[in-house]
């Protein structure tokens, strides 16, 4: 699945968590693919498939 790096920056903000989106915002493309990145997505503990359904993409 494809989510824009955009709604997992602005999740993680929400949460506060601004250092992680950060090293996020360095780490991933504009496009994430979540099967490549899974390693990454998994240690964040986001909700890829609420995020995907929010996604315009």
């Amino acid at each position: 699945m494809i989510i824009s790096k955009a709604l997992i920056l602005a999740e993680l903000r929400n949460r506060g968590q601004n250092h992680r989106a950060d090293f996020v915002d360095r780490q991933l493309p504009d496009e994430v693919d979540t099967n490549k990145h899974g390693g990454l997505l998994a240690t964040l503990q986001l909700d890829l498939e609420k995020l995907a359904s929010s996604d315009p993409m």
